[in-house]
Order: C-alpha cells, then structure tokens, then sequence
C-alpha cells in the first residue's frame, strides 16, 4: 500500500533498516497523535525488512494491562521464550521471573538486569539474521517493559538489530485510560515526529480510498481531517453512514467503530470483549475464555469481514486502539466481569498464575479476601520485585480487613524499594501507616521511607524520622530501636551534622540498646573527619573497626559500600579499594546493576587517590553510563567530580568546568566540595593562586566538611604563593589535626609540607614529608608535589644539586600521570636548575590510545574471557565487545586475543 506524503519519513526509517543489515544498531522513536499513521510507518519498516532477508519482532503496549510488569515484554518476546534459558545463568533468572516463569523462590534479581537479558536476546536472534523489532503503542506499555527495553536499547552499537517505537503523544480520543508513562520521555533516543499529512498529499489518499464521495463533501473532509489519515480513511463512512457531527473527529471515529461493534452478532461481540481485555492476543488463551462464555472461532469471522479484528503471527490483533476502546467503552459492566473470570479460569488451566491473579483481580466488585489471598501468593510466585508490587498493591485494595490491607501495602512498599522505584516505596508505605497500629510494623514502613530519603540526599529529614521512631520502639523492641539508632547516625553523618550524631548515639546509649555499640562507633568515627571539629573526636580508627566486628548486626550489602568509604575518610585508601574491588566483582558476577551503580563511585575515587588515573577514568566513565540508566542522578553527578578532577590535573579547563557544573549548581555534600576542589585544584595548577585560594575558603566553611579534606591542603599552597599564608595557617592545623588521628604516613607527609610552606626554616619539615612519602601508600601525585616543593626551595636556597633528583622524580610522575601543568612547572625549574630538558608528554604505554571501554573489553579478554562473558560483566552484547577489541587490536598492535597477554596493560 502506498504512503501519501511519507517520502522523508520513509527514507529515514529506510536508512535506520538498512545500516543495522550493516551491523550498525539504532533505534527511533516514532511520534504523534492517534491516527496520523505510525502503524502504516511500523508495517512499512516490517515489510522493508522482511523483504531484505531480516527477521521482524512485533510487539505492542496494550492499554488494559499497562498496569501489569512486563506484560509487554512478554508479549514481544513470546515467539523466543526457549531461547531464555541459553542466556547467562543471573541474566536467565531475572527474565524468566520477570515474564512469570521462573521456578518457585527463584530471585527476581536485579531489575536492570532485565534489560540487559532483554539486549543479549535480541543480539542472540539478529547475530543468527539481522533483526528488525517494532513496539507500537508504547504509550501503553508497563513501565518495567519499558524501562528493560530502554535499557537495552541504549546499548546498540553493533549489531545488527534496529528497534523502532510508536507513541502516542496525546489522548484525543477520549479513551477509558490515561496513557501510561512509558519511561521514554527524555530518554535520548532519536526521535521521529509525525505531523499530518500536507493537503495534496491529503487529497491523494481520499481520492484512492473514498473515490465515491461526493465532490461537495472533500474540502469538508479535508477539513475536518486536518491530515490525519485514520480520519481521512473512517470520516467518508461515518458521512455515508448518517452518524452525528459536532464531536471530535477522533469521538466521531470511536462511535463508527462502537456502531459496528454493537452491529455484530452477540457471539461475536462476547469474542471481541473478551480480546480487548487480554494482552497476549493469544487465540488459544482468547477462544478457550470466550467459548466458557457460548463463543466459537467461527464467530471472529463477522468481526474479520467488518476490519475491525484480524489474526497475524500467531495472535489477535485489532485494527486500531481504538477499535479497543469501543469494545471495552459498549459492553455493560457485568459482561465485562465475566470476561475477566472467564480469562482467569483459563489462565489457571494454562498455569500461569500471575495472568489468573491479574484477570481474578479483574472480575472482583469490592473487598474479596479470596482474590487478595490468590494475589498475594502470585506475588511470591516468582515474577520478580515489579510484578510483586503491582500484585501485593491491587491485593491491598481488596482486602475487606485494615490489618491485612497495610501489611499488604507494607509488603509492596519493600518489593517497590527493592526495585528501584522509590517514589512509589514511599507512596505505598505511607498509605500502610494508615492501617498498621502496631508500633514495630510502623518502624519498618518508616525505615523504608528514611533510607529512601537518605539515598535521596535528603539525610536531616532520614535521621529524625528514624530517631523519632527508634525511641518510640526502644522498650517493646530494642534490637529494631538499636538499627534505627544505626541508620539514624549513618543519615546524620551523609548530612554532615555532627551535634545530631552525637545526640543520636547518647539517646542510644541512654535506653541501653544491645548495638548502642555501633551507634557511638558510627559517631566517633565521622566526628574524627570534621576537619572543623573544635574538639578531640577519639579514636576514629578503633571505632571502624568495631563497625566492620559489627557487620553481620548492622551491615547490609549497602552498608558494606558505605564501609569503603568509611576506610576512605580515615585514610586507608588501600584497603577502600580492595573494598570496592570485592564489591565490584560480586555485582558483576551477579548482575546486580543498580548496587554497582552505588559501587563504581568509590572504586572511582580510590583509584584516583592511588594514582591509577586511566582505571579511574574507566570506572568513572562507566559509572556515569550505569548512574544515568538507572535513574542516580547523585551517583552520575559524583562520577562527574571525579572526571573534573582527572581534567584538572591534565589542565583541561574547559572540560573540567563543564564536569564540575552541575554539581556545584545543585550545591549538595559531598558533591559540591569535590567539584569546588576541583576547580581549585585546575587554578593552583594554571598559577591563578587567588582564585583558588577564594575558592577554597568557601569550600572548605561550607557544607559537606568531610569532603573538604583533601582540600585543605590546596588552600594551604595557594594562600603562601597568594602571598598571604596566614590565611592558610588554620586549614594547615585541621590537616595537622586529622592527619594526627588517622596516622597514615602518607597524611603526615603532606601535613608536613604545608607546615614547611608555613615555617621560616621549612628544610627539616619537607625533608621529612619526602621520607614518609617514600615509605608508600597515598597518591603519587601528592608525593610528586611535595618533591616539587621542596624542590623549589632547595633551588632558591642555592642548592641546585640537592634540588634536582627531587626534582627528576616529580617531573617522571607528573608525566605519567598526564598533569600536565605540574611536569612544566617542574620542567621549568629544572631549567632553573640549570639542567637543559626537552619537552615531553606522558609516557604512552600500549594502552594510552584506548578508549575507557575499549580498555575494560582488552583487559578481560587477556584474563581468558569470553566475548559472551565479558558483555556479561560489562552490561553489553557479546557483539558490541567483538567490535570494541575490532577497534582495540590495531591501536595495541596485536591481532588477537592470544597476544593481548604479553602486553602491560596497566595504565597511570
């Protein structure tokens, strides 16, 4: 059939086909109201791909189950459901408990482990035959299949697969549902916008399709249509058939289809009900439900002959939404209960228990314990945390007693936490206040809001709620009072408020709690890192480790996160790191995504402590990709503090202001502090001393103390160059101070310098900083600086040969590491030194010229892993990995595998 007015449409869908037949992976979004002609768009895209030797997966979002987890999954997936089983083992689990069939107690896993199971299927399917794969209605899509499928889509890169989408911007039709949020607003994708079609493009198709209307009546189509095509197609007929004017088109062309609906034989429109209360467009499921209720497959055949019903691929499909909406808007509302008990008996002969819950749900008037009880048991059936939720929520709204209702809406609180949906934990949980009297359940709904809260950025609000309600529970319940206690003083120390931790491990203390222990542990360790503490904080070490002694009382897998960077603050970056590399591996080889989104900031930041700047560089660059897919807006704002920390050693101005923007724009600890740093750091290395130093007075007053650490020893080097060293004197005594508590050699080292800067004979101060440098641990760059330093004063004091091996060993390590306005400075006073250098850049080994990702692909396929297992660990098709070492090999000079384990692909 031919497409009025669709040339540029058509190219561009045209070409989208054809470079993923060149193994080139895209996807696009198709826009506009209903009927301006996305199907006619997506049914070309089908045809064209077909035609040219590709495979063609359809799926839609149906508007009756929009509110059912991944029932569009399902419903796209269908024809390849025994292909999930040949996934990696986490991947297989998390899909097969997403689409309900998984084995009973089998974990739903990772929600964004759905997505990445949903990507290696379809590479699985387009590596056998390019593969073209079409949604429409996305509007109505659930949101978790719409969440797995960005997810994956996001991905592409080069395979042979492209996906095109069709949604409905609008709801002109008046239909009984609002237009489910499909997540793909704002999702980046490429996006196609379809307007109505111009009117000689207009008068071309109802010339071909309406060529017996009358000639008087075309402009008032043309009209009336405004372009739409759906219109310009059903209006003539509704003319012809004396329906009424004065209403919408898209009203007029939902009660053409309702009149030929009504107009059908009763068998017939009993059929038609119970399809458009369906997702699956199964004809077994449909015709085995429909024929409980008196109907037969003969009986489709009056609604095929009116167009209004069609088989295709295996499954029921009507014509239009719309046709839909007509159906479920004419039935009366006890035919439609019968449809949905007619599908549940049939869902439950087929065992599928979600589907019969769902449709059980469907036929119930009001309160029914027996569905609640049939919804609550399939929300532990296997169908993963989505699927709970929505099920545990609709059990809640029909059970008739309140108890059971707000234990149900408590259960779904947590199964929506554990998804990764905290606006609706939050939502859930506070209507199951209202119903539970019992102070220990209310303790457990309040925890699951405050530690919402707390990863929201919002930890003042988290640790009084749970203050609150740890006091309220301490007599009846003192080991739940002591974890609310342990939380509370976790809240207080993410929001910098050392008087509440105080206060919050005395109220411990006070009611005699079995973990108070830990409680005034978590306390002493954080006041240790204020470096603006007025008084001695205690031991901060010993009080690490009585919390790490208390990790099997107080310590989840997201504590265990927050530990690394508790080693952080009291500087044993050594051992925050292996913290994160554990931590690290664990979520990798489970799949777990949205807990190694928490992860890679901190194996972001240790690394870049330690001097690994390009493994930095990689997890932060990852970490950003996996924070922006999940949803963790703070978690990608504080990888981007560590990129604008490795562009400011490099001296990339430009860049670096661009990474430090938003987070210095959102002002929150302990974001804000690294970005000011940063930039701080970016001017004491351009030489601009006074900026840097009114930069870091800020920073280091402001909020987030904890995060001004690290700089305070800047403020120290740019207040002495600025000409001004009393104003570094106090900023040099806190580092002292802190440095003093955590007794690293490295903390000394540099305490000592800025004393040297300080001091009127600074040589014994720096001589001995050097020494404690060279003992290891810490970062290079710190030891590079304080070389320089020391350096720069040998020199000026007329000991040129005692300044130069200091200053040879700074300039190596400043080269390596790619800070570049450091190696010139050192370069510079070698010159002065009298020594006569050439200009060089950083020493490139191998690997300097891989891209972040390119390297993670090399240095796994050097371990032994497989393309399969390496897309595994790295979230991304076994293809995607095959073009990544494609791109890697001749950039190393190798050409394969067996020779990437000769290489030293460690970088700075």
């Amino acid at each position: 059939m031919r497409l009025h007015g669709r040339d540029g449409e058509i190219a561009r869908i045209d070409r989208l086909v054809r470079e993923a037949r060149g193994g080139r992976g895209e996807a696009l979004i198709l826009r506009g109201e209903a009927g301006v002609g996305k199907t006619a768009l997506l049914d070309h895209a089908a045809a064209t791909a077909a035609g040219a030797g590709m495979a063609v997966l359809r799926g839609a979002g149906i508007e009756t189950e929009s509110g059912l987890p991944y029932a569009g999954l399902h419903l796209l997936l269908r024809r390849h459901l025994d292909r999930v089983d040949a996934l990696p083992d986490g991947q297989a689990g998390a899909l097969r408990a997403a689409l309900g069939r998984g084995a009973a107690g089998e974990a739903g896993g990772d929600r964004f482990l759905v997505g990445l199971a949903v990507l290696t299927l379809l590479a699985d399917l387009a590596e056998e035959r390019p593969l073209l794969c079409v949604v429409d209605d996305v509007q109505w899509l659930d949101r978790e299949s719409a969440a797995a499928l960005l997810f994956a889509v996001r991905r592409l890169e080069a395979e042979p697969l492209a996906v095109l989408l069709a949604e409905r911007d609008d709801d002109p039709a008046g239909g009984t549902a609002e237009p489910a949020a499909s997540g793909l607003a704002g999702s980046g994708l490429a996006e196609l916008r379809l307007r109505g079609l111009g009117r000689d493009a207009a008068a071309s198709l109802l010339a071909e399709r309406a060529a017996e209307l009358p000639r008087y009546e075309i402009s008032e189509v043309l009209a009336e249509a405004a372009g739409n095509p759906l219109a310009l197609l059903e209006l003539p007929a509704l003319r012809s058939g004396g329906a009424r004017a004065g209403s919408s088109r898209f009203a007029r062309i939902q009660q053409g289809y309702a009149d030929r609906v009504a107009a059908l034989p009763a068998a017939t429109r009993t059929l038609l009900l119970v399809a458009a209360s369906d997702d699956g467009g199964d004809p077994g499921v449909i015709l085995k439900a429909a024929g409980a209720l008196g109907a037969a497959v003969a009986d489709l055949e009056p609604a095929e002959r009116r167009g209004l019903l069609s088989a295709s691929e295996g499954r029921l499909e009507f014509r239009h939404p719309l046709v839909r909406t007509a159906v479920l808007a004419g039935a009366p509302l006890n035919a439609r209960l019968e449809a949905h008990r007619a599908l549940a008996a049939a869902y439950l002969d087929l065992g599928d228990p979600c589907h019969h819950a769902w449709h059980l749900a469907g036929s119930a008037t009001g309160p029914d314990e027996r569905v609640a009880a049939v919804l609550e048991e399939a929300a532990g059936a296997g169908g993963g945390t989505a699927a709970a939720t929505a099920m545990l929520e609709r059990a809640a709204g029909l059970s008739p007693d309140p108890v059971r209702r707000g234990r149900r809406l408590a259960a779904a609180a947590r199964a929506a936490a554990d998804g990764g949906l905290p606006e609706k934990a939050v939502a859930l949980a506070e209507r199951a206040g209202a119903d539970l009297a019992d102070p220990v359940e209310r303790a457990e709904l309040v925890l699951i809001r405050a530690s919402l809260a707390d990863e929201g950025d919002r930890g003042r609000e988290a640790y009084r709620m749970l203050t609150a309600t740890a006091e309220s529970v301490a007599g009846a319940a003192p080991a739940t009072a002591g974890y609310l206690f342990f939380k509370a003083a976790a809240a207080a120390a993410n929001a910098g408020d050392i008087a509440a931790l105080r206060e919050i491990a005395a109220r411990a203390e006070g009611h005699d709690l079995p973990n108070a222990h830990l409680v005034r542990a978590m306390a002493t360790m954080f006041i240790g890192q204020d470096p603006l503490a007025a008084d001695d904080a205690g031991d901060g070490a010993a009080a690490l480790r009585a919390l790490l002694e208390g990790r099997d009382e107080c310590l989840g897998t997201r504590d265990m996160i927050n530990a690394g960077w508790w080693q952080l603050l009291l500087g044993d970056i050594e051992g925050a790191h292996a913290t994160a590399e554990d931590l690290e591996r664990r979520c990798r080889d489970e799949g777990t995504i949205g807990l190694l989104a928490l992860v890679l900031p901190l194996l972001a930041r240790t690394r870049l402590m330690l001097g690994r700047y390009g493994e930095a560089l990689t997890a932060a660059t990852e970490g950003t990709r996996i924070a922006g897919d999940t949803g963790r807006h703070r978690l990608r704002i504080y990888n981007a503090t560590v990129l604008a920390l490795l562009a400011a050693l490099q001296g990339d101005e430009g860049r670096c202001a661009e990474l430090a923007a938003e987070a210095l724009r959102r002002g929150l600890p302990p974001g804000a502090a690294h970005a000011a740093g940063a930039l701080s750091l970016l001017d004491l290395g351009l030489g601009r001393h006074e900026a840097a130093l009114a930069r870091l007075a800020d920073v280091v007053a402001g909020p987030g103390r904890q995060g001004a650490i690290a700089s305070l020893p800047d403020l120290v080097e740019a207040a002495v160059r600025a000409g001004t060293p009393e104003a570094g004197r106090d900023a040099a005594a806190r580092f002292q101070d802190w440095a003093a508590r955590i007794r690293r050699p490295w903390a000394e080292a540099i305490a000592l310098r800025c004393a040297a800067l300080l001091a009127d004979d600074p040589g014994g101060p720096y001589a001995r900083a050097v020494e404690l440098h060279r003992e290891g641990g810490g970062s290079p760059f710190e030891r590079a600086r304080t070389e320089l330093l020391y350096a720069e004063w040998l020199r000026r004091s007329r000991r040129r040969n005692d300044a130069r091996p200091l200053l040879h060993s700074a300039l190596e390590i400043f080269d390596r590491l790619g800070a570049a306005p450091w190696a010139e400075r050192a370069r510079s006073e070698l010159r002065a030194a009298g020594e006569s250098i050439a200009e060089q850049g950083a020493a490139a080994g191998p690997s300097a010229t891989l891209t972040p990702q390119e390297l993670q692909v090399v240095r796994l396929a050097a371990a032994g892993l497989s393309n399969r297992e390496i897309g595994a660990q790295l979230f991304l098709s076994p293809r995607t990995i095959g073009y990544h070492l494609y791109k890697a090999f001749p950039k190393l000079g190798v050409a394969s595998r067996a020779e990437l384990a000769r290489l030293d692909l460690n970088t700075a």
